[in-house]
């Protein structure tokens, strides 16, 4: 009995030698293919483009910004504000876009454990309360806005990933 555990135990080894973890390249053309379909449907949303992203537009000052370098975690922080954003908004445009951002959240927080980061959960992120008023006071605008934005911003995170993500 002894000796088979033992002869099992050598095989496992042997085998966990040979598997190889999946490589952080592939996460990351996993990453850019994402954004770059995100940033697909946002173009395909014809009244996006009526708008800039450096529009200023009152209320709206909790819309991340871009900043010449980014880390794996201030992008996390901007996708759930992207994600509360969408996520409050009565158009079906953006369902999709919420669904991808939820996709590449997870591929952001797997290029963070195969580089030993830690990113914060989603419950501890802040939530948007001033959302609501907002919301009531320019629906159509926030959209736009906050659309044009985070085309804006995923433009620049793909720049970034080339260039090589810190924690």
């Amino acid at each position: 009995m002894c000796w088979r555990s033992l002869c099992w135990l050598l095989w496992l080894c042997a085998y966990l030698s040979y598997v190889q973890a999946v490589p952080i390249q592939k996460i990351q053309d996993d990453t850019k293919t994402l954004i770059k379909t995100i940033v697909t449907r946002i173009s395909d949303i014809s009244h996006t483009q009526s708008v800039s992203a450096k529009h200023k537009v009152t209320g709206l000052d909790f819309i991340p910004e871009l900043h010449p370098t980014l880390t794996l975690s201030m992008i996390d922080q901007a996708l759930v504000v992207y994600q509360q954003i969408l996520n409050s908004l009565p158009s079906q445009n953006v369902v999709q876009i919420s669904n991808d951002l939820e996709n590449l959240r997870d591929l952001f927080h797997l290029l963070a454990s195969l580089k030993s980061c830690s990113l914060p959960q989603t419950s501890d992120l802040p939530q948007l309360e001033s959302l609501d008023g907002v919301l009531e006071a320019s629906l159509y605008s926030t959209e736009v806005v906050a659309l044009s934005r985070l085309q804006g911003y995923l433009k620049h995170v793909l720049q970034q990933l080339d260039l090589g993500l810190e924690c």
